[in-house]
């Protein structure tokens, strides 16, 4: 009988260690002592290997510890296994955990000593409790180790916006992922709840830390958006496969669907159909997809993807590839344009760096989703954007000038020099600009409606041309009202005079809505409606203001003869 008592206790034990070990919050062996406590009539602590108590029992006497501080110390340095003393009118016993020093020690007070069942649960508890130590130490581990890992993806996908193929190898010298050996990727925007972000990219992940060749980030801004770079169009198929925990793929399955080769032939097996598939089994996801870029145009891939993903939340199936339009950019007249630019930025030459990074940021991003990419404080940005204000003379709290910021901004390759442009930069020569992105390099450049009727003063003993006299010409208007010209298919709703209201409004939707006489509901249904026809992001990023801005400045001018 006692020995079947014996087993039942163990028994107990280990159903213990199983909870623990399947409700995945990591291992508390604070129930453990509990339950030996009540087995032997002993309280219980485990001192660490510092010396100090990480857990105990309710009514553990602390106070018999100073006296037990040799016998802790030989027990916790490997000296000793195991020990038995007095401390008052208690009996303890102290068993040392662990393979490695400094040990864990639990330690058992009781008003008698402990029989030989007693001792054996003892020890079999400390085994169990030093097996939770270790697993516990593994779950830190792992999950420092997958927190380090996010952080070095983010900061490939960075250099990859910045158009920096050498920094992004220099970053993952020695497990290169495969991506970087690719010629072209597209931007996958998976719009998914926060919580499922860290499940997907530690299930697609590899044992390097990557996805096979792709790339998964956490997108930092936007809580909801994870970030999937893949590898596009290989010649033997088989650069576009997620791979799973042990390093395996999930190539095409044989359900498939038919429809994911539609709009994306390159992409219809591997990560592809995964992300597809992912949308298409939780009707809470949604999924924008780039064009095909170079690595370098990261950047532009990544713009057309937040654009895209505007467009597949208003799609029965929730995924949209991005709808190719001709950006402003290269339509405008050089050097015209890059005069206009460079004098309209002058006054930021001495600027510091970071100050005109958050600059190309704010201009395009909420204050509050700059502080987050960057991991600084609101304040923080606020301070160098009120630097830029004083330098400009301007308000960047206006859409209008922001979006004329931008433009200059991309004109000029991301610097009042225009030192981009020697380096690669896209100016409207190179004919396209940066459509988005994060950090140097990247921003969105498409565009804005700076109402500005006076020049800068002279360039080059040229005057300098205003911002209106660049929108008059020919191919600017061509394209205002090629933008514009999905807003025709309104179905009753007059969401052209809405967009134009909400500009006006400095896209306050409460005072658009006094405006119009409609209610705030209406309008922002307006601006979703208008998302879904012109492709553009309105209401969750901004990204696409500034062409909306663009164009409706453009379309309120006469052109020129």
């Amino acid at each position: 009988m006692e020995a079947r008592a014996h087993t039942g206790r163990l028994d107990e034990l280990l159903h213990e260690v199983r909870r623990q070990m399947s409700r995945g919050s990591g291992a508390d062996p604070r129930p453990v002592l509990d339950w030996l406590g009540r087995q032997i009539d002993a309280d219980v602590a485990l001192v660490g290997g510092a010396g100090a108590v990480e857990t105990s029992t309710a009514r553990f006497p602390r106070q018999i510890l100073p006296s037990l501080e040799p016998t802790l110390a030989r027990l916790s340095g490997g000296q000793m296994a195991a020990a038995a003393t007095e401390s008052g009118a208690l009996q303890v016993r102290l068993e040392a955990l662990g393979p490695h020093a400094p040990r864990p020690v639990l330690v058992v007070a009781g008003a008698s000593a402990p029989s030989r069942e007693a001792a054996s649960l003892v020890s079999h508890a400390g085994s169990l409790i030093a097996l939770l130590d270790r697993a516990r130490g593994a779950d830190t581990t792992f999950r420092g180790y997958q927190y380090k890992a996010r952080q070095l993806r983010f900061a490939v996908f960075s250099a990859l916006l910045a158009g920096d193929l050498t920094l992004a190898r220099r970053m993952t010298t020695g497990a290169v992922p495969a991506l970087l050996d690719a010629e072209r990727l597209r931007v996958y925007l998976l719009h998914c709840p926060p919580e499922d972000r860290d499940r997907l990219a530690q299930t697609y992940q590899d044992g390097s830390g990557y996805h096979g060749t792709g790339l998964m980030v956490h997108c930092p801004a936007f809580k909801e958006h994870l970030i999937c770079l893949v590898a596009d169009g290989s010649a033997d198929g088989s650069g576009d496969g997620f791979a799973d925990e042990a390093g395996g793929r999930f190539d095409a399955e044989p359900d498939a669907d038919p429809h994911d080769r539609a709009d994306d032939p390159e992409t219809a097996h591997g990560q592809g159909a995964v992300l597809r598939r992912l949308v298409r089994d939780n009707s809470h996801y949604a999924l924008g997809i780039s064009s095909p870029y170079p690595l370098g145009a990261t950047a532009e891939a990544y713009g057309q993807a937040l654009h895209a993903l505007a467009a597949a939340r208003h799609t029965p199936e929730r995924v949209a590839a991005y709808l190719g339009r001709t950006p402003l950019m290269p339509l405008l007249p050089h050097p015209e344009a890059d005069t206009w630019a460079r004098a309209l930025l002058r006054p930021l030459e001495s600027t510091p760096r970071a100050t005109l990074d958050i600059t190309r940021l704010a201009v395009t991003f909420p204050r509050s989703a700059v502080a987050r990419l960057l991991d600084i404080s609101r304040n923080t940005v606020s301070h160098h954007l009120s630097r830029v204000e004083a330098t400009l003379g301007l308000d960047l709290g206006d859409v209008r000038t922001r979006a004329a910021l931008d433009l200059a901004f991309g004109l000029t390759g991301g610097q009042p020099d225009g030192g981009f442009c020697a380096e690669g930069g896209s100016g409207p020569q190179g004919g396209s600009g940066p459509e988005g992105g994060f950090g140097p390099g990247g921003g969105f450049a498409s565009g804005g409606g700076f109402a500005s009727g006076g020049g800068f003063g002279a360039e080059h003993g040229r005057p300098v041309p205003t911002l209106e006299e660049l929108f008059r010409t020919g191919p600017a208007h061509a394209w205002a009202r090629e933008f514009l010209r999905p807003l025709r298919d309104t179905r009753g709703r007059d969401l052209h005079t809405t967009l134009r209201a909400w500009i006006d409004a400095n896209t306050d939707a409460q005072r658009t809505a006094r405006h119009l006489g409609l209610s705030r509901n209406t309008v922002r249904a307006h601006l979703r409606a208008a998302e879904h026809l012109l492709g553009r992001d309105l209401l969750t990023t901004g990204s696409g203001i500034h062409d909306l801005v663009h164009a409706l400045h453009i379309t309120g001018l006469h052109p020129a003869v």
